[in-house]
Protein backbone atom coordinates (compact mmCIF):
# COMPACT_ATOMS: atom_id res chain seq x y z
CA UNK A 1 0.00 0.00 0.00
CA UNK A 2 1.58 3.44 -0.62
CA UNK A 3 2.53 5.59 1.86
CA UNK A 4 0.21 8.70 0.42
CA UNK A 5 -2.66 6.05 1.18
CA UNK A 6 -1.56 5.63 4.86
CA UNK A 7 -0.65 9.56 5.31
CA UNK A 8 -4.83 10.10 4.03
CA UNK A 9 -6.49 7.48 5.77
CA UNK A 10 -4.32 8.55 9.16
CA UNK A 11 -4.93 12.22 8.94
CA UNK A 12 -8.67 11.66 8.27
CA UNK A 13 -8.71 9.44 11.13
CA UNK A 14 -7.02 12.03 13.11
CA UNK A 15 -9.49 14.40 12.34
CA UNK A 16 -12.69 12.84 12.38
CA UNK A 17 -12.31 10.32 15.39
CA UNK A 18 -12.57 14.15 17.24
CA UNK A 19 -14.29 16.55 15.36
CA UNK A 20 -18.04 15.22 15.54
CA UNK A 21 -18.26 14.11 11.21
CA UNK A 22 -17.90 10.25 12.14
CA UNK A 23 -14.13 8.43 11.60
CA UNK A 24 -15.98 5.14 10.40
CA UNK A 25 -17.73 6.71 7.45
CA UNK A 26 -14.77 8.95 6.38
CA UNK A 27 -12.90 5.69 6.15
CA UNK A 28 -15.56 3.82 4.45
CA UNK A 29 -16.27 6.95 1.90
CA UNK A 30 -12.03 7.60 1.25
CA UNK A 31 -12.06 3.56 1.09
CA UNK A 32 -14.79 2.49 -1.11
CA UNK A 33 -15.69 5.76 -3.14
CA UNK A 34 -12.45 7.55 -3.63
CA UNK A 35 -10.03 4.61 -3.70
CA UNK A 36 -7.92 5.59 -0.89
CA UNK A 37 -6.32 2.26 0.06
CA UNK A 38 -8.94 0.34 -1.49
CA UNK A 39 -5.87 -2.17 -2.34
CA UNK A 40 -6.24 -3.53 1.39
CA UNK A 41 -7.64 -7.16 2.22
CA UNK A 42 -10.64 -7.05 4.89
CA UNK A 43 -8.80 -8.40 7.54
CA UNK A 44 -5.70 -5.96 6.51
CA UNK A 45 -8.15 -3.13 6.49
CA UNK A 46 -9.61 -3.67 10.18
CA UNK A 47 -6.35 -3.85 11.58
CA UNK A 48 -5.24 -0.87 9.88
CA UNK A 49 -7.78 0.78 11.29
CA UNK A 50 -7.63 -0.32 14.80
CA UNK A 51 -3.98 0.56 14.46
CA UNK A 52 -4.90 4.56 13.54
CA UNK A 53 -7.69 4.21 16.49
CA UNK A 54 -4.37 3.15 18.55
CA UNK A 55 -2.97 6.53 17.65
CA UNK A 56 -5.90 9.22 18.00
CA UNK A 57 -6.44 6.44 21.92
CA UNK A 58 -2.42 7.84 22.86
CA UNK A 59 -3.03 11.56 21.44
CA UNK A 60 -6.38 11.67 23.87
CA UNK A 61 -4.16 9.78 27.02
CA UNK A 62 -1.39 11.82 26.39
CA UNK A 63 -3.32 15.41 26.26
CA UNK A 64 -5.50 14.76 29.01
CA UNK A 65 -2.67 12.68 31.17
CA UNK A 66 -2.83 15.08 34.43
CA UNK A 67 -7.10 14.40 33.91
CA UNK A 68 -6.96 10.56 33.79
CA UNK A 69 -4.15 10.45 36.51
CA UNK A 70 -6.31 12.84 38.92
CA UNK A 71 -8.97 11.02 38.06
CA UNK A 72 -7.74 7.13 39.04
CA UNK A 73 -6.23 8.33 42.09
CA UNK A 74 -9.13 10.48 43.57
CA UNK A 75 -11.25 7.60 42.20
CA UNK A 76 -9.90 4.82 43.99
CA UNK A 77 -8.70 6.59 47.26
CA UNK A 78 -12.07 9.27 47.70
CA UNK A 79 -14.16 7.80 45.64
CA UNK A 80 -17.84 9.44 44.36
CA UNK A 81 -17.30 12.03 47.29
CA UNK A 82 -14.59 14.23 45.24
CA UNK A 83 -15.65 15.78 42.01
CA UNK A 84 -12.77 14.12 39.77
CA UNK A 85 -12.98 11.01 41.64
CA UNK A 86 -16.81 10.61 40.73
CA UNK A 87 -15.83 11.17 37.08
CA UNK A 88 -13.92 8.13 37.04
CA UNK A 89 -16.57 6.28 38.25
CA UNK A 90 -19.39 7.91 35.84
CA UNK A 91 -17.23 6.95 32.71
CA UNK A 92 -17.06 3.81 34.19
CA UNK A 93 -20.84 3.64 34.45
CA UNK A 94 -20.89 5.61 30.61
CA UNK A 95 -19.06 3.20 29.21
CA UNK A 96 -21.16 -0.09 29.97
CA UNK A 97 -23.64 0.04 27.47
CA UNK A 98 -21.55 0.60 24.39
CA UNK A 99 -19.23 -2.24 25.66
CA UNK A 100 -22.13 -4.46 25.98
CA UNK A 101 -23.78 -3.74 22.54
CA UNK A 102 -20.37 -3.66 21.00
CA UNK A 103 -19.67 -6.82 21.59
CA UNK A 104 -22.86 -8.60 20.75
CA UNK A 105 -23.54 -6.28 17.54
CA UNK A 106 -20.91 -4.56 16.39
CA UNK A 107 -19.72 -7.69 13.91
CA UNK A 108 -23.13 -7.67 12.87
CA UNK A 109 -24.27 -4.62 12.03
CA UNK A 110 -20.24 -3.73 10.59
CA UNK A 111 -21.89 -6.40 8.20
CA UNK A 112 -25.12 -5.33 7.24
CA UNK A 113 -24.28 -1.84 6.98
CA UNK A 114 -20.82 -1.27 5.99
CA UNK A 115 -21.64 -0.99 2.26
CA UNK A 116 -24.94 0.48 2.54
CA UNK A 117 -23.99 3.96 1.44
CA UNK A 118 -28.03 5.44 1.76
CA UNK A 119 -27.99 4.36 5.40
CA UNK A 120 -24.39 6.28 6.06
CA UNK A 121 -25.71 9.23 4.18
CA UNK A 122 -28.68 9.90 6.18
CA UNK A 123 -27.04 9.17 9.45
CA UNK A 124 -24.44 11.72 8.62
CA UNK A 125 -27.52 14.53 7.52
CA UNK A 126 -30.11 13.61 10.41
CA UNK A 127 -26.98 13.40 13.16
CA UNK A 128 -25.78 16.90 11.80
CA UNK A 129 -28.87 18.60 12.05
CA UNK A 130 -29.06 16.47 15.70
CA UNK A 131 -25.95 18.35 16.84
CA UNK A 132 -26.98 21.99 15.82
CA UNK A 133 -30.67 22.04 17.29
CA UNK A 134 -29.22 20.37 20.57
CA UNK A 135 -26.24 23.36 21.09
CA UNK A 136 -28.64 25.37 19.71
CA UNK A 137 -31.53 24.84 22.03
CA UNK A 138 -29.09 23.90 25.58
CA UNK A 139 -29.27 25.91 28.32
CA UNK A 140 -26.11 25.59 28.45
CA UNK A 141 -25.36 25.69 32.54
CA UNK A 142 -24.03 22.60 33.57
CA UNK A 143 -19.88 21.62 34.11
CA UNK A 144 -18.59 17.98 34.37
CA UNK A 145 -18.22 18.55 37.33
CA UNK A 146 -22.49 18.79 37.80
CA UNK A 147 -22.78 15.68 35.87
CA UNK A 148 -25.66 13.25 37.75
CA UNK A 149 -25.13 9.08 37.07
CA UNK A 150 -28.19 9.56 34.96
CA UNK A 151 -26.85 12.28 32.74
CA UNK A 152 -23.52 9.74 32.36
CA UNK A 153 -25.92 6.73 31.76
CA UNK A 154 -27.60 8.68 29.08
CA UNK A 155 -24.38 10.17 27.49
CA UNK A 156 -22.88 6.63 27.64
CA UNK A 157 -26.63 5.22 26.38
CA UNK A 158 -26.05 7.59 23.20
CA UNK A 159 -22.78 5.89 22.20
CA UNK A 160 -24.51 2.77 20.88
CA UNK A 161 -25.84 4.93 17.86
CA UNK A 162 -21.68 5.49 16.55
CA UNK A 163 -21.86 1.86 16.12
CA UNK A 164 -23.47 2.97 12.91
CA UNK A 165 -20.84 4.51 10.59
CA UNK A 166 -22.14 8.12 10.19
CA UNK A 167 -23.86 8.69 13.39
CA UNK A 168 -20.30 9.47 15.17
CA UNK A 169 -18.95 9.07 18.66
CA UNK A 170 -17.97 12.11 19.55
CA UNK A 171 -21.30 13.51 17.96
CA UNK A 172 -23.25 11.74 19.54
CA UNK A 173 -22.33 12.05 23.16
CA UNK A 174 -21.80 15.95 22.61
CA UNK A 175 -25.14 16.13 21.21
CA UNK A 176 -26.34 14.09 23.97
CA UNK A 177 -23.96 16.47 26.99
CA UNK A 178 -26.02 19.59 25.66
CA UNK A 179 -29.68 18.16 25.27
CA UNK A 180 -28.74 17.86 29.43
CA UNK A 181 -27.09 21.68 29.48
CA UNK A 182 -23.64 20.58 29.51
CA UNK A 183 -21.52 23.57 28.49
CA UNK A 184 -20.56 23.27 25.05
CA UNK A 185 -16.19 22.43 25.61
CA UNK A 186 -17.47 20.70 28.53
CA UNK A 187 -19.28 18.62 26.57
CA UNK A 188 -16.79 17.76 24.55
CA UNK A 189 -14.03 17.47 27.17
CA UNK A 190 -16.50 14.29 28.64
CA UNK A 191 -16.52 12.84 25.28
CA UNK A 192 -12.90 12.52 24.52
CA UNK A 193 -13.02 10.77 28.34
CA UNK A 194 -15.31 8.68 27.20
CA UNK A 195 -14.13 7.86 23.80
CA UNK A 196 -10.65 6.21 26.09
CA UNK A 197 -12.17 3.24 27.81
CA UNK A 198 -14.83 2.68 24.42
CA UNK A 199 -11.42 2.92 22.22
CA UNK A 200 -8.65 1.11 24.46
CA UNK A 201 -11.43 -1.79 25.02
CA UNK A 202 -11.69 -2.23 21.07
CA UNK A 203 -7.83 -1.93 20.79
CA UNK A 204 -7.39 -4.71 23.28
CA UNK A 205 -9.30 -6.88 22.28
CA UNK A 206 -8.02 -7.15 18.58
CA UNK A 207 -4.42 -7.36 19.83
CA UNK A 208 -5.24 -10.50 21.51
CA UNK A 209 -5.96 -11.91 18.49
CA UNK A 210 -2.67 -13.97 16.93
CA UNK A 211 -3.74 -12.83 13.68
CA UNK A 212 -4.05 -9.41 14.18
CA UNK A 213 0.23 -9.47 14.80
CA UNK A 214 0.90 -11.31 11.99
CA UNK A 215 -0.40 -8.94 9.77
CA UNK A 216 1.11 -6.04 11.80
CA UNK A 217 4.91 -7.91 11.53
CA UNK A 218 4.02 -8.72 7.62
CA UNK A 219 4.17 -4.67 7.36
CA UNK A 220 5.31 -2.88 10.40
CA UNK A 221 6.04 0.21 8.81
CA UNK A 222 3.02 0.60 7.50
CA UNK A 223 0.93 0.33 10.94
CA UNK A 224 3.59 2.66 12.95
CA UNK A 225 3.29 5.40 10.16
CA UNK A 226 -0.18 5.56 10.08
CA UNK A 227 -0.40 5.26 14.12
CA UNK A 228 2.06 8.53 14.36
CA UNK A 229 0.09 10.52 11.77
CA UNK A 230 -3.54 9.78 13.60
CA UNK A 231 -1.78 10.44 16.73
CA UNK A 232 0.00 13.67 15.96
CA UNK A 233 -2.86 15.16 14.04
CA UNK A 234 -5.66 13.77 17.14
CA UNK A 235 -3.30 15.87 18.89
CA UNK A 236 -3.98 18.98 16.99
CA UNK A 237 -7.09 18.30 16.32
CA UNK A 238 -8.31 18.06 20.34
CA UNK A 239 -6.61 21.21 20.70
CA UNK A 240 -8.28 23.58 18.29
CA UNK A 241 -12.26 21.74 18.84
CA UNK A 242 -11.72 22.55 22.18
CA UNK A 243 -10.26 26.64 21.66
CA UNK A 244 -13.17 26.29 18.58
CA UNK A 245 -15.79 25.76 20.56
CA UNK A 246 -15.31 27.97 23.49
CA UNK A 247 -16.69 30.99 21.25
CA UNK A 248 -18.37 29.05 18.09
CA UNK A 249 -21.09 26.45 17.93
CA UNK A 250 -21.98 23.37 15.22
CA UNK A 251 -23.07 25.31 12.49
CA UNK A 252 -20.04 24.42 10.35
CA UNK A 253 -20.53 20.61 11.17
CA UNK A 254 -23.77 20.48 10.38
CA UNK A 255 -23.28 22.41 6.99
CA UNK A 256 -20.11 19.81 6.35
CA UNK A 257 -22.47 16.69 7.20
CA UNK A 258 -25.01 17.76 4.79
CA UNK A 259 -22.52 18.23 2.24
CA UNK A 260 -20.75 15.06 2.37
CA UNK A 261 -24.10 13.22 2.81
CA UNK A 262 -25.27 14.82 -0.55
CA UNK A 263 -21.63 14.03 -1.89
CA UNK A 264 -22.31 9.79 -1.19
CA UNK A 265 -25.98 10.32 -2.32
CA UNK A 266 -24.70 12.09 -5.51
CA UNK A 267 -22.37 8.18 -5.74
CA UNK A 268 -25.14 6.21 -4.91
CA UNK A 269 -27.72 7.93 -8.02
CA UNK A 270 -25.06 8.92 -10.51
CA UNK A 271 -22.24 5.65 -10.21
CA UNK A 272 -23.53 3.42 -7.32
Amino acid sequence: MKFISIFILAFIQGIAEFLPISSSAHLIIFRDLFGIGSSMSPKMELTFDIALHLGTLLAIGLYFFKDFINMIYKGFTKGVKDKEGKILWYLIAATIPAAIVGVLFEDPIENIIRKKYIIIALALAIMGIVIFLADKYSQNKKDIEKLTLKDALIIGCSQVFALIPGFSRSGTTIAAGRFLGIKREEAAKFSFFLSAPVVCGAVVLKLLDSETWSIIFAEPLVFLFGILISFVVGLICIKWLLKYLDNHNFKIFMIYRLILAAVVLGYIIIGG
